[in-house]
C-alpha cells in the first residue's frame, strides 16, 4: 500500500532489521576467537623486566614471549638435562644459572643448547664452567617451567634431571639464587659445540563459540521477523479496506 503511514512503518521496520543484522554480525565476529592460551604480541622483542618480575607466574598471553636481558652466568652452575628431544632424536640440554642485572639481581634458568650425547654435553659444561663470569646480553623465549619428575627404580641415573624444573635446578646450583624468575628462557643463541634449541613462535589457534553463533542466528531471525511483521500488518490493512469497499457495493468479500 502506497500510503505515507505504511511507507513510514516500512522504513522503521528496515531500520530495526538493520540494527538486528548488525547485532548478529557482532555476535558472529565474537564467535570466532583466538585461543587466549596462545595469543599475544610474542614476536616483538621486549625487555624482560617489562613483562614479568621475579616470583611472578608466566601468564598465558606471554607464553613464548621474546625477551632481552642483561647479566652474567654463574660459573659452576651449568646443569645437564637428559631425555631432551631435538626433532625425533633424544639428547641432552645444557642449562645455566643466569644472574639478571637490576637494582636487586635475580636468577633465571636458561636452556643454552642441545647435545646428542651426555659426554658432549659434559664437555661443554666443563668448558663453560672454567670461563670467568662475563657481562653479556641474552635473547630468547619465556617458557613455563616443568614439574620435577618423580624417580623410581627404573631411573638409570637418579642424579640426572630430565625436566626443566626451575625448583629442581635451584637445589643443585652452587651460587646463591636470591630472587628467582619462575619461567625459564630458551636462548636464541647456543654456545659453540651445542645445537640451538628449536623454539618456534606459538601457534594461534581458532576456536568457535557456539553460543555466540546461536545468538547471531537469533538476531537474523529477529531481523526477518521485523520485515515480515510490516508485511503482515500492511496486508491486513489492505484486506480490511478491500472488504469494506466490497461491503459498501453489496458484493461478497473476495477473500472468503
Amino acid at each position: 500500500m502506497r500510503r505515507p503511514r505504511w511507507i513510514g512503518v516500512l522504513v522503521l521496520a528496515l531500520v530495526i532489521a538493520g540494527a538486528f543484522a548488525a547485532l548478529g554480525q557482532w555476535q558472529l565476529a565474537r564467535a570466532v576467537a583466538v585461543d587466549p592460551n596462545l595469543a599475544g604480541p610474542t614476536e616483538v622483542m621486549v625487555p624482560l623486566q617489562t613483562v614479568i618480575k621475579p616470583g611472578e607466574p608466566l601468564h598465558d598471553v606471554i607464553v613464548g614471549q621474546q625477551v632481552s636481558l642483561s647479566g652474567e652466568f654463574v660459573p659452576g652452575d651449568y646443569v645437564i638435562l637428559g631425555t631432551r628431544l631435538n626433532g625425533d632424536v633424544k639428547g641432552f640440554w645444557v642449562t645455566g644459572h643466569f644472574r639478571v642485572d637490576g637494582a636487586q639481581p635475580a636468577s633465571m634458568a636458561v636452556a643454552l643448547g642441545w647435545a646428542p650425547t651426555r659426554a658432549d654435553a659434559q664437555g661443554i659444561v666443563d668448558r663453560l664452567s672454567a670461563t670467568a663470569a662475563t657481562p653479556m646480553d641474552l635473547t630468547g623465549r619465556l617458557v613455563p617451567p616443568q614439574g620435577p619428575l618423580a624417580l623410581d627404580a627404573k631411573t638409570p641415573d637418579p642424579f640426572l634431571l630430565n625436566e626443566m624444573s626451575v625448583a629442581a635446578l635451584i637445589n643443585v646450583w652452587d651460587g646463591p639464587a636470591g630472587e628467582v624468575y619462575l619461567p625459564y628462557l630458551i636462548s636464541f643463541e647456543a654456545p659453540d659445540g651445542l645445537t640451538k634449541i628449536d623454539a618456534p613462535k606459538p601457534v594461534m589457534e581458532l576456536e568457535l563459540n557456539w553460543l555466540n553463533i546461536f545468538y547471531a542466528i537469533e538476531w537474523a531471525v529477529f531481523a526477518g521477523f521485523a520485515v515480515f511483521l510490516w508485511y503482515r500488518l500492511t496486508r491486513d490493512a489492505w484486506e480490511k479496506e478491500v472488504d469494506e469497499a466490497a461491503e459498501k457495493r453489496g458484493d461478497p468479500s473476495p477473500f472468503e
